[in-house]
């Protein structure tokens, strides 16, 4: 058997040893970390100046905007919204079109028509020549050999030949006669009618 001052002495280790398990806390280590080493990039704002803003009584929500100052020379490259504001950097040399501060594309600037904006801030909008047109990326050609397969030969026919009508005969007339010491006919029948008569006068005469 186990004594009992040996049992009380393992109690009361077993006791102590317990509570000090129960509020015990670790000591948490400081971890100090290289920080890194480099530039902080830094937003820029829109440039500052003259602002345009799109008219709000248009037909369409949209507006495209171009690579420059005409929408047949030049692509869309994008679109702004009715009623948005929009920084202006200058206007075209007819001054139908306004540049604007559009980023996304090359130089940050499209150009928008004129009458689709008004301008909301005073002043005078620099002058900007209008950039290059673009050149197609290529030319496109036909294959005439391809071209041949769906195009249907033509068999050249000879043209009739021509021949020229006979010539034109113009008749001609004669020129009048004199006839003032002719006697004339309507007399003249009149006096064969006349004798005619006679002769069948005298004959039926001698017949009786």
């Amino acid at each position: 058997m186990f004594d009992p001052a040996k049992r009380l002495v393992a109690f009361l280790l077993m006791a102590i040893l317990g509570l000090w398990a129960a509020f015990y806390t670790p000591a948490q280590s400081t971890v100090i970390a290289q920080q890194p080493t480099g530039s902080i990039p830094t937003v820029t704002g829109t440039p500052a100046g003259m602002i345009v803003r799109v008219n709000i009584d248009l037909n369409f929500e949209i507006v495209k905007v171009y690579a420059g100052p005409s929408s047949y020379l030049y692509p869309s490259v994008g679109v702004v919204l009715m009623g948005q504001e929009i920084p202006a950097l200058g206007i075209s040399e007819d001054e139908n079109w306004i540049q604007i501060y559009y980023p996304g594309v090359p130089g940050s600037a499209a150009w928008v028509y004129g009458p689709y904006v008004t301008i909301i801030k005073t002043g005078r909008l620099p002058e900007v020549s209008a950039p290059n047109t673009p050149t197609p990326a290529s030319t496109p050609t036909i294959d005439p050999t391809l071209a041949a397969a769906f195009i249907d030969p033509v068999t050249p026919t000879r043209l009739p030949t021509f021949t020229p009508p006979p010539e034109l005969v113009v008749p001609t007339f004669l020129p009048n006669l004199d006839t003032s010491n002719r006697v004339p006919v309507g007399l003249l029948i009149i006096g064969l009618g006349f004798i005619g008569a006679f002769g069948t006068l005298i004959s039926f005469l001698r017949g009786r």
